[in-house]
């Protein structure tokens, strides 16, 4: 019995009180549904939320416990030979020595590192997936896996047990409380009031979560290299050995080039994209026949969708070839990839964004405000330019801060075109990169967590953060000052 069976009855059952609760409303009040307090889809509505809710708060608890339960149940079920003939075979003789000592002194023998790893070989037994474990300890988990598949089905159908009675429940006494001078719509509309003050206080914890997780990591990372250094700093290279006898680098942990490059290019895709997207949303919405505007904007649109690969692509084998060779055709020595490219194509991409969004803010703009204008004499371009971009200026500028963060955050583009290489320079015409590439790239493969070279990209995400948070504000206040002036 899967989880998505249990979830699919929840539903199931919720649709069928929402059904018998509007009926029972329609025959309790004899066909006069006037002397209903609330209309019957709100008695539906009240039976459906309390034979689904319960039974839904049930599922997350369970779906969040059941794993960390399970797994502890398996693992305390294992007799020390199993674990002994296991270790022999999977740990190294340090970790066996001392984990032979433990099991002989009756303590806790496995750390979590060997738990995750053990578990790792249970679960992929459990699942058939026997090519994946050593065939030395097959035999010795082999029980542990079989206990593993029966506690899982154990769970589910005691899941599904579960559900369907605190649903069934719900439902039958509800549908019991029905009558003429029910509230149901208060009802409705208090529990409703709820769910949106949970939801909002979801978002607001996870972004505090986020926060903080970056905040705490980017300590730890300063402890290791001075804020100063990083902040400050005009050399990044933060290759680390990764043990004390290694031979490596000792990192350069310097940011400068990095958000050099980061603002670099973003700087280069919101000239081709602002003036770009802001001059097509004016003609679709100030100049453009209906059948035009009916075929440009969605053309438009379905640009915004394509993959940023694709345009990863489009940069490194057109853009930056065509760039190059006119560079040369000139005398200039432009290197194969630049900010030049990426930038461009990067504005390309934003373009889309920018367009339809300006578009969707201009025609939200009063029609009386054009007529009025038009009506003292002004004409068409001196009515956009004196009213209506005034007017739609705190949502242009939105769409503008979209585009800008668009920008800042694209990894792919950046990676095909412009390299991987931190070079400190303003000019286009050479290759850098930016700090969501550097993220990506630090990140990718097996890293040792602690060093300083994987926690400098929580100190690079803190920064970036801030950043996005500081260009907010001061767009919030732009916004502010010029909407006060056309309320």
């Amino acid at each position: 019995m899967s989880a998505t069976f249990t979830v699919g009855l929840l539903l199931l059952l919720s649709a069928v009180g929402f059904w018998m609760g509007r009926t029972r409303a329609v025959t309790v009040a004899g066909g006069r549904i006037a002397t209903l307090h609330s209309v019957p889809n709100y008695y539906g509505s009240f039976v459906a939320l309390w034979a689904g809710l319960p039974a839904l708060v049930l599922v997350l608890c369970w779906m969040a416990l059941r794993g960390p339960v399970i797994d502890w149940l398996v693992l305390d079920g294992l007799t020390p030979e199993q674990v002994e003939i296991w270790a022999r075979v999977m740990l190294p003789p340090n970790d066996l020595s001392a984990l032979l000592a433990n099991i002989a002194e009756e303590t806790d023998a496995l750390t979590e590192t060997h738990r995750q790893l053990l578990l790792i070989n249970i679960n992929n037994l459990a699942a058939g997936q026997a090519q994946y474990v050593n065939a030395a300890v097959v035999g010795a988990i082999q029980p542990a896996a079989d206990h593993l598949n029966s506690l899982r089905n154990l769970a589910n159908w005691t899941l599904f047990a579960a559900v369907a009675a605190l649903s069934a429940g719900g439902l039958a006494f509800t549908w019991s409380r029905i009558n003429p001078s029910l509230r149901a719509r208060n009802n409705v509309e208090r529990i409703v009031t709820w769910l949106l003050i949970l939801c909002s206080t979801i978002a607001v914890f996870t972004t505090v979560g986020i926060v903080l997780s970056l905040l705490f990591e980017s300590i730890r990372f300063f402890t290791k290299v001075p804020v100063t250094e990083f902040l400050f700093g005009l050399h990044w290279s933060p290759q680390t050995a990764i043990r004390a006898d290694q031979v490596g680098s000792s990192g350069a942990f310097g940011a400068i080039p990095l958000f050099t490059g980061t603002l670099l290019i973003a700087t280069i895709a919101m000239i081709v994209a602002a003036p770009v997207g802001l001059m097509s949303a004016i003609y679709l919405s100030e100049y453009a026949p209906k059948k035009v505007r009916g075929l440009v904007k969605p053309v438009l649109e379905i640009l915004a969708g394509v993959p940023t690969v694709v345009y990863g692509f489009f940069a490194i084998l057109t853009v930056a070839p065509f760039i190059r060779d006119m560079g040369a055709a000139v005398g200039l020595s432009i290197s194969s990839q630049s900010a030049l490219a990426a930038g461009i194509v990067m504005g390309v991409m934003i373009v889309p964004f920018v367009s339809s969004l300006a578009d969707d803010v201009i025609n939200a703009v009063p029609q009386s405000l054009r007529d009025g204008s038009l009506g003292l004499g002004a004409t068409r371009s001196e009515t956009i330019k004196q009213v209506v971009l005034p007017a739609a200026l705190p949502g242009i500028v939105g769409a503008m801060l979209l585009a800008v963060s668009r920008a800042i955050g694209e990894t792919m583009i950046v990676v095909m075109a412009a390299g991987l290489q931190a070079n400190l320079t303003l000019n286009p015409l050479e290759s850098v990169t930016t700090v969501t590439v550097q993220i990506k790239s630090i990140l990718v493969g097996d890293q040792e967590f602690d060093s300083a070279k994987t926690l400098s990209v929580f100190a690079l995400g803190l920064v970036l953060f801030l950043v996005t948070l500081v260009l907010n504000v001061v767009a919030l206040r732009i916004v502010q000052k010029y909407r006060e002036k056309y309320d």
